[in-house]
């Protein structure tokens, strides 16, 4: 063990990435999703244009320069920015050139797994599906399964002073800092941290941030949808369609001669049932308790995107986007949603906080706490 006095009860209380200093960024599943998008969105673009072009080969001699090597050089681009630059405003660009790259190299997966380096490798979308599917579930494990610390929070506007101590604040990231310090609450340092930021001058320059204006259109999109009453209905609907898009999907496979293993259709059928009866659970509480519902939804696509559509592209291949699609589009309906109910949640309880300061501030000294004499 090393030397030195014991760390405080409160740092002693953290877990071990905190005591480590490694919080979590608070923007990093926005990364994170822009990341992904950009690979899937690389691997359809890339294979869109060779089949258009006539797969044409960039070398000569013998020699052929695949698209993977550009993949890993971009990918060794993000690496050299995201290490190279302090402060939070490189990330957006770190993740579009690295989910770029990472898109370039997977899309030649087929080339590592077979013996003759066969680009046209049958279950290549599956493989390459799967793999963005665990980097989901991992993402989904850091930053989806247990809410942001305050100190992760605090950390969060700290990291936005960096950006400006030396380029200043554009009046979006001086909102974006506090809030993040906001949410942090009265947390050690909070003070020092807001007289840091107050001190950060004003300046309207900034590396536009791709990421955020494309999420920011995205999820007002959304939220103009999930007003309405009828979302929920639409939600299962479309849930129900992709699902049982999947099972026809299978069972034409099976029934036109294709070489599909029982066990593989049993499990697309199993899976896209548990993901039909816990969107049909959600739709059955909705009234009464809306967030429990949402979030029944929102199990129920992971489902459908996490299992189901895994046997329909091992199926289909590149044919079966569509439920992809579909399922990605709930997906944000009901996250958009989602969000909207938390906030409001978080608001209900900062007006509750609020009048019990004014009560306390009001009371009159020697009154107890429910209003009523001391009593000893």
């Amino acid at each position: 063990m090393s030397g030195g006095a014991a760390p405080s009860s409160a740092v002693a209380g953290r877990s071990a990435l905190l005591r480590w200093g490694m919080p979590r960024d608070p923007a990093a599943s926005r990364h994170v999703a822009a990341f992904l998008v950009a690979t899937v969105a690389t691997v359809l673009l890339t294979r869109a244009f060779l089949a258009a072009a006539g797969y044409p080969q960039i070398g000569g001699g013998g020699l052929h320069v695949a698209h993977v090597l550009w993949g890993g050089l971009l990918m060794a681009l993000a690496f050299v920015l995201l290490l190279s630059f302090a402060g939070p405003v490189v990330r957006p660009l770190g993740a579009l050139v690295g989910g770029i790259g990472f898109g370039l190299f997977i899309d030649e997966i087929g080339k590592f797994v077979t013996s003759d380096n066969d680009y046209f490798y049958e279950p290549t979308a599956a493989l390459i599906y799967v793999t963005v599917v665990a980097l989901v579930i991992l993402a989904e494990a850091l930053h989806g399964r247990r809410p942001h610390r305050p100190e992760e929070y605090l950390a969060g506007a700290a990291d936005h002073a960096v950006s400006g101590l030396t380029g200043g604040f554009t009046p979006r990231a001086r909102e974006e800092a506090h809030g993040l310090l906001e949410r942090a609450g009265d947390v050690r340092g909070a003070a020092q941290v807001r007289r840091l930021l107050d001190e950060i001058e004003e300046d309207h320059a900034e590396l536009p941030n791709v990421v955020d204006r494309g999420a920011g259109l995205v999820v007002r999109g959304f939220r103009r949808l999930v007003t309405a009453r009828w979302v929920p209905w639409v939600t299962v609907g479309a849930l129900l369609l992709a699902t049982g898009g999947a099972v026809l999907q299978g069972l034409l496979a099976w029934f036109g001669g294709t070489d599909v293993p029982a066990w593989m259709l049993l499990a697309l059928a199993g899976s896209a049932g548990v993901s039909t009866a816990i969107a049909l659970l959600g739709l059955a509480v909705v009234r009464r308790d809306r967030a429990r519902a949402y979030r029944l939804f929102r199990r129920a696509v992971l489902v459908s995107l996490l299992v189901t559509q895994v046997f329909v592209f091992r199926l289909q291949e590149w044919a079966a986007t569509a439920g992809l699609l579909v399922d990605l589009v709930v997906l944000g309906l009901v996250v958009a949603e989602l969000s909207q109910i938390e906030a409001a949640a978080a608001r209900r309880e900062a007006a509750v906080k609020e009048a019990e300061a004014r009560g306390e501030s009001d009371r009159p000294a020697g009154a107890a706490s429910d209003g009523g004499p001391q009593v000893r």
